[in-house]
């Protein structure tokens, strides 16, 4: 097992822990929704980021005027939910949603994507977030790997990923495998130190 597959099993099965926002990443329809309501639900969080501004229903990315009914529906208050509407990519999502950190003085997120995306937008936001974030990763989880999405299926989109990976990380737009898996075992030892699981 390489260390890209290693950090997948941690970023998929991620330590979770009482967090100042759950930041929901725009995109796979409604599809993510789901997933920020039930954290929110279950106390993880008293604020939900609704981080993304782009409108391309063929692409699944759904604006918020669309998604903030379905949030209220799936039982998050108007007055917890944040929406981040500048951002055009995963990029701008984690500089824009880092903004935010700055100004509400947060110090630990939980990050919510979809599977295939989920570790692609933990090493972008991990190379562009303050030192000293805690970033958690709470990725969807029943979704269909096979079932023909207007965007695709899911498991034909996973080779794209990867390959959008490894574009953006010669970039230098992304954190290395490697500096992702350093941050994980320091910010293990941050949550189990304050014993905030």
């Amino acid at each position: 097992m390489n260390s890209y597959e290693k950090l997948l099993v941690m970023v998929h099965n991620d330590m979770l822990a009482k967090a100042d926002a759950i930041v929901l990443l725009e995109g796979d329809g409604f599809n993510r929704l789901n997933k920020a309501a039930e954290l929110y639900g279950n106390g993880y969080a008293p604020a939900v980021v609704f981080s993304g501004g782009i409108t391309d229903y063929a692409y699944g990315s759904y604006p918020f005027e669309d998604c903030l009914p379905k949030l209220l529906e799936l039982g998050i208050k108007r007055e917890d939910v944040i929406h981040e509407g500048k951002s055009l990519n995963t990029k701008e999502q984690a500089i824009n949603v880092n903004r935010l950190t700055t100004e509400r003085g947060w110090e630990r997120l939980i990050l919510t994507a979809s599977p295939g995306h989920q570790c692609r937008a933990y090493l972008t936001f991990l190379k562009n977030i303050n030192p000293g974030i805690i970033l958690m990763n709470a990725p969807c989880d029943n979704l269909s790997w096979f079932e023909k999405e207007a965007w695709g299926m899911r498991f034909d989109l996973l080779e794209q990923e990867q390959q959008r990976i490894e574009k953006y990380t010669a970039q230098g737009d992304l954190a290395t495998v490697e500096e992702a898996i350093n941050y994980q075992k320091w910010k293990e030892k941050q949550i189990t130190a304050n014993n905030n699981i």
